[in-house]
């Protein structure tokens, strides 16, 4: 209306109420915040009567902790269980409480100094008293395991002397990437001792000693074990067909040395041996290789192959320390040019050498090398001589050998040889996998036809033409390739 004020106040206009401030406090506001005072002080007064390391470690030694001397020793990270080994042996029969070790992942190293340094130094952001965690690494081919410490300090004693041991197994995700042993004793000249001894078990139970093992896809893997166990393999002599002087040559040199250890080294004969077998791919060397892996009972098998070849040193680590042991590098010939990213500029080829030639005369080490490109070995192998003894070609079969792997892959087939002279002759330049690939597929040909009679599966010399036939095929030739099949005059017929 005219003349009339009309006065609106904030909202009036939608029917909305004034909103609330956000800043003017509440009791139950008062209430929450009283609480989380009170907790943090409850916390923190019983945060204060909780044992530390230094309270723990302090009151079992019964002496003060300061001048100590800490005694150290370190393996590589594969060690882990014959460290956890060694410990189980010495405290075997003895007195002993074991003290988790939490908190302290992602906050960078530390050893039992800095446990027993200043209480409240770290409070909850550093390794402090905690449950005790362990990790489960395999002990043998057959799925054997064995629990082992993450981190922990383990009070015990060794006669009149108390000893405190902090043990700390590899973390990739806090660059710990070696087992470590730190030792604390009130007698000064114990710690040294104990040391001595773990070092000294460890190799005495060693969990590798006489087993075949290889190096997993990663060495610092969080899960499993670095090295991981494989069954020995019996691959008998029937198996292997090589002509008899190239068959004696390699176990001469292999076995012969292994089984005359005692009288050569009498004699003053160095056991350390270099053997390389070379020739064209699918000629029996890795067959060769597993036939002397099952020769050797009790002997320490390494083996590098794929992306597990630039472990070199680490091999030969632990081939040093398991003797009698071998060293088995598959395709070596990938190794010869191959720079070495993990000892700076180093062809791993000249590591190899060098390491071979590190070891003593004496040391009982085989290293048995395999190859199908001898002619990039040859430059390196020559310029440091004597670390190979001795080089055996492996050649393809001839047509007796072609005749003897034909009946080892036959297997329990009822297989018609009338015309088996002709097989032979067409399969001239034929390697062990072809002739395995052709038994199989005439196999395969039997057996996709209508048989109702009993018994082995009978392969007709038509089959056995007809699978040649078809391997021998211009659709084939890639197939005749992986298969080692040198194309020749063989495959025109």
């Amino acid at each position: 209306m005219p003349g009339s004020h009309v006065h609106l106040s904030y909202g009036e206009s939608d029917g909305e109420a004034p909103p609330p401030s956000d800043r003017a406090p509440e009791l139950a506001d008062v209430r929450r915040y009283g609480r989380r005072l009170i907790n943090r002080w409850v916390q923190q007064a019983r945060e204060a009567d909780r044992p530390t390391f230094r309270s723990i470690v302090r009151e079992f030694l019964q002496t003060e902790t300061e001048q100590l001397p800490v005694t150290e020793e370190h393996w590589p990270a594969y060690e882990h269980v014959n460290v956890q080994t060694a410990l189980d042996a010495w405290l075997d029969g003895r007195e002993q409480r074991t003290v988790g070790v939490t908190g302290y992942r992602h906050h960078g190293p530390f050893g039992i100094a800095d446990l027993i340094g200043p209480d409240d130094s770290r409070g909850f952001h550093g390794p402090r008293p905690g449950n005790l965690a362990r990790v489960t690494l395999p002990v043998g081919p057959d799925g054997e395991t064995k629990e082992c410490l993450r981190a922990a300090v383990v009070l015990s004693s060794d006669g009149a002397d108390r000893v405190a041991i902090l043990i700390k197994g590899s973390d990739p995700d806090d660059d710990h990437r070696k087992v470590s042993v730190e030792i604390l004793s009130d007698n000064p000249d114990t710690g040294a001792r104990v040391a001595t001894t773990l070092r000294d078990l460890s190799l005495e139970h060693n969990v590798y000693r006489g087993q075949v093992v290889s190096f997993g896809h990663s060495m610092f893997g969080e899960r499993g074990s670095p090295l991981r166990f494989h069954h020995r393999q019996q691959v008998p002599r029937e198996a292997l067909v090589l002509p008899e002087a190239t068959f004696s040559d390699v176990r001469r040199q292999v076995v012969g040395v292994a089984r005359n250890r005692d009288r050569l080294r009498e004699s003053g004969q160095h056991l350390k041996r270099g053997l390389l077998l070379y020739g064209p791919p699918g000629v029996g060397k890795t067959h060769t290789v597993r036939h002397l892996v099952g020769e050797l009972t009790g002997t320490t098998v390494v083996e590098l192959t794929g992306d597990t070849l630039h472990l070199v040193k680490e091999a030969c680590s632990i081939a040093r320390s398991l003797q009698p042991a071998m060293i088995v590098v598959e395709d070596v010939d990938l190794i010869a040019e191959r720079r070495d990213h993990y000892q700076g500029e180093t062809p791993l080829m000249f590591t190899l050498l060098n390491e071979m030639d590190g070891l003593a005369e004496d040391a009982d080490v085989v290293f048995l090398l395999t190859t199908n490109r001898a002619d990039l070995l040859e430059p390196a192998l020559a310029s440091r001589p004597g670390r190979v003894d001795q080089a055996v070609h492996i050649d393809l079969p001839d047509a007796a050998s072609r005749r003897r792997l034909i009946d080892l892959y036959r297997g329990s087939l009822d297989l018609d040889t009338s015309r088996l002279d002709h097989v032979v002759s067409r399969t001239e330049g034929v390697t062990a996998s072809f002739l395995k690939e052709l038994l199989r597929r005439a196999a395969v040909v039997a057996a996709d036809r209508p048989n109702d009679s009993e018994g082995p599966l009978h392969v007709s010399a038509d089959d056995l033409d007809g699978a040649l036939v078809d391997l021998l095929d211009s659709r084939n030739r890639m197939t005749r390739t992986v298969l080692g099949f040198g194309e020749g005059d063989a495959a025109d017929e």
